[in-house]
């Protein structure tokens, strides 16, 4: 899962925000916003380059895009575009999945944002929090009780932002090569 919150801040007044859904043949619409969080994850995450080889951007834009287009045949994703105005202010691809009970009643299905992506223009805008209404409304309306939201572990804005918009650590996910270290006993 990718996710960012672009955090450079910005002072605007903005506006009426649009949401638009968007199908697979409209993917292409997301490419510089999805070009600005790759940018943003290599800045975020720079302890993982020891472990985990970044991809250009645009080889990155060609497995996202494929990606998003495979997702989209399940009629339960949405992607969701905000504009202000012309502009292209953020993006959010969410999915469904069934949920497998455990320890904790979640429903039977949970969504899943795979990209959250706000352009650095329209950072402390108000976008991400009116981008999440909108999801929390359409999920809402689908039945969904839970929304798990990942983020860099190093993106202490971005995890600000979720706790301020409801979200509570549940899961770490921790990554290693398969040749890395062992355990030391």
């Amino acid at each position: 899962m990718q996710n960012s919150l672009m955090t450079k801040p910005r002072s605007s007044d903005l506006g009426v925000l649009r949401f638009r859904y968007l199908g697979a043949h409209e993917v292409e619409e997301l490419a510089d916003l999805w070009g600005a969080l790759h940018q943003q994850h290599t800045v975020t995450a720079p302890h993982l380059s020891d472990i985990i080889s970044t991809v250009s951007m645009d080889e990155s834009w060609r497995r996202r895009r494929a990606q998003y287009i495979d997702w989209l045949a399940d009629p339960d994703t949405m992607a969701i575009l905000a504009e202000n105005g012309d502009d292209l202010a953020g993006y959010t691809m969410v999915t469904v999945r069934e949920n497998t009970h455990g320890s904790w009643d979640r429903g039977e299905r949970v969504a899943v944002v795979q990209t959250f992506a706000i352009d650095p223009e329209y950072t402390g805008t108000e976008v991400g929090s009116k981008l999440l209404e909108e999801v929390r409304r359409q999920l809402a309306g689908m039945g969904v009780r839970d929304i798990e939201f990942s983020a860099l572990a190093t993106a202490s804005e971005d995890i600000r932002f979720l706790e301020r918009e409801g979200f509570r650590p549940f899961v770490t996910t921790m990554v290693c090569r398969v040749d890395g270290f062992g355990a030391h006993d």
